[in-house]
């Protein structure tokens, strides 16, 4: 379940404020849809526009700008910039005080370290966590002896 954040407009057609999102006390601007159970650091800007997933949690100090796009169970530390149109998968980690440029892509279930830049339009992919093993029937047959002389 998710909530759209309305907007509340002046006069003039500016946005006179930011809400405070429920579960952490960020700041949330109109038209950003953040998921209820996300949780949202202290002085966390969501700007309008930019989605964030069920069960993300995004740290303090950080900023998600215009049409930014947070997946499901994503964590992102303290001080995190998410650049303008970013789309981060579900199941990733960013680390604390890292920069990930407007446009790019952070595949599902990957890592970005601490104090990591990532540029505009940048790429980041999960590798494998581990070797596949072959089909049985396409396997070496196993040595009792392992190759040792008795």
């Amino acid at each position: 379940m998710s909530r759209k954040f309305e907007s509340v407009e002046d006069d003039a057609g500016k946005v006179t404020r930011y809400l405070r999102h429920p579960n952490g006390g960020g700041f949330v601007g109109p038209g950003a849809d953040v998921a209820e159970s996300a949780r949202i650091g202290s002085m966390t800007y969501v700007e309008p526009g930019a989605q964030v997933g069920p069960g993300a949690r995004v740290g303090r100090g950080s900023w998600i700008d215009r049409e930014a796009k947070v997946g499901d169970r994503t964590v992102i530390g303290d001080g995190v910039y998410v650049g303008h149109g970013s789309v981060i998968g579900s199941r990733v980690h960013i680390g604390s005080h890292s920069r990930i440029g407007a446009g790019a892509l952070i595949g599902h279930g990957s890592h970005v370290h601490a104090d990591t830049t990532v540029p505009e339009r940048g790429r980041v992919v999960a590798e494998a966590s581990r070797r596949r093993r072959a089909p049985a029937g396409k396997r070496p047959p196993r040595r009792p002896d392992h190759g040792l002389a008795a």
